[in-house]
């Protein structure tokens, strides 16, 4: 599985130190940027990430912004994106065993590197429960 991955300026130096961590696990990433740490738009880089997850099913992806919120906001307006805005690893733990999250979104103003890499490294080694939760996920498309 690749793992894409996307932030805006303000999570651009956490997105490399997860990539550098992740590809040590033996991960394999696509970098979706942003590149340097000037000013951009969060939404220019959620969506490329919530396109390839959503068009790869099973795939997983992660998402950086400084609050976690609009680069959230924008990847779960893709219908098949279910995004989990995690600030701890009990939260993405949750949001994969009862929501079945496909995408993390990670603050990275408000969060340090050590928790970064437990949230991500929670995410990527849960399992959905399904059961009683499977119907709670087929409610949430908006028909």
């Amino acid at each position: 599985m690749i793992i894409p991955i996307g932030c805006d300026h303000a999570g651009f130096d956490l997105k490399n130190k997860i990539i550098k961590h992740l590809e040590n696990k033996g991960y394999t990433l696509e970098d979706k940027g942003c590149y340097s740490e000037d000013s951009i738009d969060y939404a220019d880089f959620a969506h490329p990430v919530a396109s390839q997850v959503e068009s790869n099913p099973g795939t997983k992806g992660i998402l950086l912004c400084g609050s976690g919120n609009g680069i959230n906001m924008t990847a779960n307006k893709h219908q098949g994106i279910r995004s989990a805005l995690c600030w701890t690893a009990e939260i993405a733990k949750l949001a994969r065993e009862h929501n079945d999250a496909n995408i993390v979104t990670l603050p990275a103003r408000f969060i340090t590197e050590e928790e970064a890499f437990a949230i991500v490294d929670i995410f990527f080694s849960t399992d959905f429960e399904g059961g009683r939760h499977q119907k709670r996920i087929e409610k949430i498309p908006c028909i």
